[in-house]
């Protein structure tokens, strides 16, 4: 994850009928999340291009499928990306199809993702071997870097 997002008030911008985002996790674990090595994400400003937030992945293990959007030529989304994505439509997340973030590890075997709990939203993890019925895994087709100044 970037060092300098600030996830905790990212997430307390956004509401849900239960009240504000959050997390449990504490800072010094959240901050070990990076992006993967070799997903290429711009340093400037950067758009997303046809983000899918997994609806065809729900049930499926984050472990196949991260293999499975690479060869079809998407990218996972990072933390750092699906918190945007959050805020810029906090519709997105629903409590029967949230989504992993499997462009962002701490180098276990772990895989952040946001969902909705107690109605509000939620990044936490989950193992990056375990399915669950309600949790896809988002992915984009590109990103756009921008031109400074734009």
């Amino acid at each position: 994850m970037v060092p300098d997002l600030p996830a905790v008030p990212v997430l307390e911008s956004v509401h849900g009928t239960g009240g504000a985002g959050f997390t449990t996790m504490e800072p010094d674990d959240l901050a070990r999340f990076r992006p993967l090595p070799g997903l290429r994400v711009p340093l400037a400003p950067y758009l997303l291009l046809d983000v899918d937030l997994g609806a065809d992945t729900l049930n499926r293990t984050p472990a196949d499928v991260l293999p499975a959007l690479t060869a079809a030529g998407r990218s996972p989304l990072t933390i750092a990306e699906g918190l945007a994505v959050l805020v810029s439509d906090h519709g997105v997340l629903r409590s029967r199809n949230c989504f992993s973030l499997l462009g962002s590890r701490a180098g276990d075997k772990r895989v952040p993702a946001l969902w909705v709990s107690a109605r509000r939203p939620r990044l936490g993890w989950c193992y990056q071997g375990a399915p669950h019925t309600w949790l896809g895994s988002a992915s984009c087709a590109t990103r756009r870097g921008l031109p400074l100044g734009a």
